[in-house]
């Protein structure tokens, strides 16, 4: 089975390569060829099976190396983080749009049609939500990341209909705890007060205490990424989008939990200077109705103390 990943360099992309190298995916062939496709790679695995592809996905030429032998499962999770894309329009356009579709395209023209597990975003909810997100909440996408993650998300549901791929977009929150911090994340905080206290440091957060965030760990995100490409296509609704469960905590219950792992002094660094456009966007998130996400087998973190665990 061959499986490429876009985005493979990337926080959860190098997570899912190694994940996809030492386990495969449960009930499909043994993995013959991993191709892993980013413009840089920090931590590939060292594997035989392993073909690493440096360059941009939407072009030709790295186009007709990814598919120089018919892909069975693709996983796209290559982008630019929302708050990078809106401050370059052109190159979000670029890679968040024009880039997907032409692989998208690229992966509707093999003879057989792979599964195409695609990366969306809670972004296209928008900021102004409803007090509970459930399967019938319309998308508004308020930043031009959301709307081009939205966007990608009807073409691929119309190439499934059409037969040519089939595809299922998962809607990912905030995943923690991504090392470091990233400008171009506007949710960086929920990683970054993680591993503040994890070291003892201090940290000042721009979001305040009572901020209510969407919160799923990485080893959470790649069991999720893993199991979409298992499902069987009859069971998805007709949208092939799915929100995925997650844990709705305010970052005071972060912190507490943190408190209780690492002790109380690890959170004394901790200040707050809330920015209203990032509270706005990552900190006022709604509840989440029960839905078909977790009749289809998806999984949260279980409660605080686990997505802490987990996460670090």
């Amino acid at each position: 089975m061959h499986i490429v990943i876009t985005g493979a360099g990337g926080f959860v992309g190098a997570a899912l390569a190694h994940h996809l190298a030492r386990h495969g995916i449960p009930g499909r062939p043994a993995v013959s060829r991993l191709t892993l496709v980013d413009r840089r790679f920090a931590d590939a695995p060292d594997d035989a099976r392993v073909r690493l592809i440096h360059g941009d996905f939407g072009i030709d030429q790295v186009l007709d190396a990814v598919f120089d032998v018919p892909v069975d499962v693709l996983f796209h999770l290559a982008s630019v983080p929302g708050a990078e894309a809106e401050r370059d329009s052109a190159l979000g356009y670029r890679v968040n749009l024009v880039a997907p579709l032409a692989l998208f395209e690229r992966a509707a023209s093999q003879e057989r049609a792979p599964r195409l597990v695609n990366a969306s975003s809670i972004a296209v909810y928008g900021s102004e939500l409803p007090a509970t997100i459930d399967d019938d909440t319309p998308p508004r996408p308020a930043i031009s990341y959301g709307a081009h993650k939205l966007a990608c998300e009807i073409v691929l549901a119309d190439l499934g209909r059409r037969g040519l791929v089939d595809g299922i977009s998962l809607r990912l929150p905030g995943i923690v705890a991504r090392p470091g911090l990233s400008a171009g994340h506007g949710s960086a905080f929920m990683s970054a007060i993680l591993r503040a206290a994890q070291l003892g440091e201090p940290y000042t957060c721009p979001v305040s205490p009572a901020a209510a965030c969407w919160w799923m760990s990485l080893r959470a995100c790649v069991d999720n990424l893993v199991h979409a490409a298992t499902l069987d296509a009859s069971s998805m609704p007709e949208s092939r989008a799915i929100t995925l469960p997650v844990l709705r905590l305010t970052v005071e219950d972060v912190v507490a939990a943190l408190a209780r792992r690492f002790g109380a002094g690890s959170v004394a660094g901790i200040r707050w200077q809330p920015v209203a456009g990032i509270e706005e966007l990552f900190g006022r998130m709604p509840r989440q109705a029960p839905g078909i996400a977790a009749r289809l087998g998806f999984i949260d973190d279980g409660d605080c103390d686990a997505l802490v665990g987990r996460a670090l």
